[in-house]
């Protein structure tokens, strides 16, 4: 898994028959160097004028070959590591790098060549997992929450909401009878993340500290709130451009970084208003769950219990990662992976496509 926050390459192994058995098995994250970042960043940009979701004008060709050696070097690297084969592996499942994502369009393109992976590594890869839904009508996203209901089996509580905060956040609401509503809520970390880049030696904030040094501004918050996104009806999602960090421009790098943090966390709040019946328990997974700032924010917007997944038995880190191995399988088996109420596919949908050595 590639995310829209740039940071690396998670790999994780999973035994699972794509349905309710799931066994967890090591994980690892490969970080970015800043070159390989950069590259992903101009991707991000050319990007930004593509129709055609085969197209692949200036400099995505290139980016699209490099990322999918840098996911073979993972992939090589974790199996040495762990001691295992090729031939032990089943199967990959490998997201790529979305540069753009417009399901009103019916366009979402990431950047993988699964067949070149699938030669260069001799595993069976499943790739191009969001076309499908996207083509049927679907936003495309997130695809992940039918591996949270696999997850949510070992937790109590119910109504169950997970909410990954990546480079875009998203919830996952799980309900009594295992229902699922899914959407993403607003932005993650990949305003904090620019804001930071531009201010600091680190493109992200370190332990919440830039934030916890400012205070938010409430009017650029207000305001960025009234955006059409937060008042449309789920399911919903977003390109990583749709909001812009020039929503803080003005304001000293700390009160830009508090005001960000806030705006990611009341947004998650005002979300709540979107599903059936409220959560009884928040988990937060992704990179946002590792920032204080943001953490406390979330609590005090949410005022109902919030655990981090470590706190819950899960790895916050490796579980998108994770759930690409597990939307593999249900591939492979022609099951669903989107749903009415996760992406506003017309109906259960499976997708994917699957690339041979």
């Amino acid at each position: 898994m590639s995310g829209t926050s740039l940071d690396g390459i998670d790999v994780a192994l999973l035994r699972t028959d794509g349905e309710e058995q799931v066994s967890r098995g090591p994980a690892a994250t490969y970080p970015y160097r800043p070159g390989q970042q950069a590259v992903l960043r101009d991707a991000l940009q050319e990007a930004k004028a593509l129709t055609s979701r085969e197209a692949r004008p200036g400099i995505l060709a290139e980016a699209e070959r490099a990322l999918t050696e840098w996911h073979a070097e993972a992939v090589s690297r974790f199996l040495d590591t762990y001691g295992l084969t090729p031939a032990e592996i089943d199967v990959i499942g490998f997201h790529g790098q979305t540069v753009i994502h417009r399901p009103e369009r019916r366009l979402t393109v990431q950047l993988g060549l699964g067949p070149a992976l699938a030669r260069r590594i001799g595993i069976p890869v499943v790739h191009d997992m969001r076309a499908a839904d996207v083509a049927a009508g679907g936003q495309g996203a997130p695809l992940v929450p039918v591996y949270h209901r696999a997850l949510a089996a070992a937790v109590g509580e119910r109504p169950l909401a997970f909410v990954n905060i990546g480079g875009v956040a998203n919830m996952t609401w799980i309900g009594r009878n295992g229902d699922l509503v899914a959407f993403d809520t607003g932005p993650g970390n990949a305003l904090l993340n620019d804001w930071c880049e531009r201010w600091t030696d680190v493109p992200y904030d370190v332990d919440g500290c830039l934030s916890a040094s400012g205070k938010s501004n409430r009017n650029v918050i207000e305001q960025q709130l009234k955006n059409n996104f937060f008042a449309t009806s789920a399911p919903k999602s977003l390109d990583r451009n749709s909001f812009d960090v020039k929503l803080v421009e003005g304001l000293s790098p700390a009160d830009g970084a508090a005001t960000l943090a806030r705006f990611t966390a009341e947004a998650i709040a005002a979300s709540v208003k979107l599903v059936p019946e409220p959560p009884r328990l928040f988990i937060v997974c992704g990179g946002g769950r590792l920032n204080p700032t943001l953490m406390r924010d979330l609590r005090e917007c949410l005022q109902t219990p919030v655990m981090i997944a470590e706190e819950a038995g899960m790895n916050g880190d490796s579980m998108e990662a994770e759930a690409w191995a597990y939307l593999a399988v249900r591939c492979l088996g022609g099951l669903a992976m989107t749903f009415p109420g996760t992406t506003g596919v017309p109906e259960p949908l499976s997708g994917g496509l699957v690339a041979r050595p």
